[in-house]
């Protein structure tokens, strides 16, 4: 078999913009497209893809795969998280006859080659329009919603010191860029330390989230802890168990730094997803709260500033600025093949599932989520037949005939 890498240098000088010439497949699931995509690629699961394949006799000039047509008279050029699943697509169209290519390492490598291109141009002042951005065009969605939300949760108070958790993400790197911009109106005392927490980043996700950093003038602390090689061969629930490892190691940093408060960057529709889900799945009624004191570890307390905004406002926020950020950085995700492995994260399932949910009631109800995160807001106990206080279960028959 011909060299299948493509290096994203070549890809870019050589093939990018003559788009007529190549058909661009992008094989990873379809939230991890329309959360970032190289431009003109086409979105085709793998798994999907390659069962169509097999359908398929493939006699003509062309192989039709459900809604997509790969033309043998282009270039096919594939990517995905990881080489596996680009090297399975790319053989089996290879012994096709297709002239096919693969990105080499894949969506990373696009991502890092933007970055660079920015930092380049850091003369440009990509920081500064970030912050000008906040300030100006994303004041009233973003700003001010993380600072009512400040003020209605009393999530900060003078002399606190907070722990911001950057996981490299959108949210969490713009949660930090708000903690910047607060600190500047200075209307109280309060300390900020920026900490990435590496459970065993591969290398590229690693310095995406530095270069990103950089390019953000936010100035991280970054400590390393093993948990991706602690939980990668566990079998029932991995993602649980990873969870709460990288809760204990975020407590235990931040009373190293000696900080009272650890800021994480779930949004208002976390909220609203976790209160259907716990409905749904877990037969309660609970929300993910604005604020919690930790049970294991005295003085600390969790806060969650981004509360009242809504993704949609952090995603226009990261498209308008030209940001490039990874939704996920999970080593499994990373390093094994949806080709190969069947194993699924049940938790992101179930949220997907709620949200396609939410999206379909909202066609016919505008207001739905605005209800479900206030739902929690009032509820009212005598229309409840029990309730738990303090992990004592309650029952309306206790005060029913007083």
């Amino acid at each position: 078999m011909q060299e299948i890498f493509l290096e994203i240098d070549d890809f870019y000088k050589n093939i990018f913009k003559n788009r007529e010439n190549y058909i661009l497949l992008d094989i990873r699931d379809e939230d991890q497209f329309k959360y970032g995509h190289i431009p003109n690629a086409i979105n085709y699961r793998a798994d999907l893809l390659y069962k169509d394949m097999e359908n398929e006799e493939a006699q003509h000039n062309s192989l039709d795969c459900n809604k997509l047509k790969l033309d043998r008279e282009k270039k096919i050029i594939i990517y995905s998280n990881n080489n596996k699943d680009a090297i399975e697509i790319a053989k089996f169209l290879f012994e096709l006859k297709f002239d096919v290519k693969v990105i080499k390492d894949g969506y990373v490598s696009w991502v890092l080659f933007e970055m660079e291109q920015e930092l380049n141009n850091a003369d440009k002042g990509v920081k500064d329009s970030v912050e000008l951005s906040i300030r100006k065009k994303f004041h009233k969605n973003i700003f001010s919603k993380f600072a009512k939300a400040i003020k209605t949760y009393e999530l900060l108070k003078p002399n606190d010191k907070v722990m911001v958790c950057i996981s490299g993400g959108k949210d969490s790197m713009l949660m930090a860029k708000l903690f910047q911009e607060l600190k500047k109106h200075d209307r109280f005392y309060f300390e900020l330390e920026f900490v990435v927490m590496d459970p065993g980043y591969n290398k590229a996700n690693r310095l995406i989230i530095e270069k990103n950093a950089e390019l953000l003038g936010i100035p991280i602390k970054i400590f390393d802890t093993p948990i991706f090689d602690a939980v990668f061969d566990i079998e029932k629930s991995p993602c649980y168990l990873c969870a709460r490892m990288r809760r204990g190691y975020l407590y235990s940093y931040a009373q190293k730094l000696g900080c009272n408060k650890i800021a994480l960057g779930h949004h208002y529709d976390d909220v609203i997803e976790t209160i259907l889900m716990g409905m749904l799945y877990g037969a309660q009624i609970q929300t993910m709260m604005p604020k919690l004191h930790s049970t294991n570890f005295d003085g600390l307390e969790l806060i969650r500033p981004l509360y009242l905004i809504r993704e949609k406002d952090i995603i226009n926020w990261r498209d308008y600025n030209n940001l490039y950020f990874l939704q996920c950085a999970c080593k499994f995700t990373e390093e094994t093949s949806v080709l190969l492995n069947s194993r699924k994260n049940e938790s992101a399932s179930k949220r997907k599932e709620i949200k396609n949910l939410i999206k379909e009631i909202k066609k016919v109800n505008p207001y739905v989520e605005g209800n479900i995160f206030k739902s929690v807001e009032n509820v009212n106990l005598s229309t409840i037949v029990a309730y738990k206080k303090d992990g004592i279960k309650h029952s309306f028959l206790e005060s029913y005939d007083e």
